[in-house]
């Protein structure tokens, strides 16, 4: 099975046989993925059911629950990685779902749509709520209610005490350029992070 680069660079950001849960996982492809070619355990969570079942047809171990309710079925340090793709900025409270994501799971990867990409500020400036290839929906009619720059992140990782390990920065055809590396909270419409506590951070 393909993999869109974003899940290619996730992928490779995870180690061979480690546990893996995915929060929002759709059909499972990337689990499946990670199940094949990298012995990886774990578990998808989804809450739409041709998802689940698509999920189940690829053998991945899948879980109904909506994310906005925690993940207070899992014990602390369950797992190695604890991914997260496109959904963030659909949670009621992205920093207690991010502070979940790093209690089960000892590093924490999620990726969102950039809110400072250039086409967002230029609609932004043209007196509109943007409208893109990653936010496609009007402002009426979105799941999308907390929407950030990769600034933004970066600046609640601090305020959270984590520390953050890897980024990346992509454009609508999950490329990347050096030019989007040198200015990635105005190129980029994708953002990628890997993420864990700081050492000697409190838990909250």
């Amino acid at each position: 099975m393909s993999l869109r680069e974003e899940q290619a660079l996730i992928a490779g950001w995870i180690r061979d046989g480690s546990r893996v849960l995915d929060l929002g996982c759709g059909d499972g492809t990337l689990l499946a993925h990670l199940q094949t070619g990298g012995g990886v355990t774990g578990y998808g969570i989804e809450i739409d059911p041709e998802n689940i079942l698509r999920c189940l047809e690829r053998g991945v171990n899948v879980i109904q629950s909506d994310l906005n309710r925690g993940l207070s079925d899992f014990d602390d340090d369950s797992f190695d990685y604890v991914v997260m793709t496109q959904t963030l900025q659909a949670m009621r409270f992205p920093n207690l779902v991010l502070r979940e994501m790093l209690r089960v799971g000892r590093e924490a990867i999620v990726t969102f749509p950039n809110f400072g990409h250039w086409r967002c500020r230029l609609q932004v400036l043209g007196g509109r709520m943007p409208v893109t290839r990653h936010l496609p929906s009007t402002w009426y009619d979105t799941a999308n209610i907390h929407m950030c720059t990769l600034r933004d992140f970066e600046a609640l990782c601090a305020d959270e005490g984590f520390e953050i390990l890897e980024r990346a920065a992509l454009d609508t055809e999950h490329r990347t350029t050096p030019l989007m590396t040198l200015l990635p909270n105005w190129l980029a419409e994708i953002a990628l992070y890997r993420f864990r506590k700081s050492p000697g951070a409190q838990s909250r």
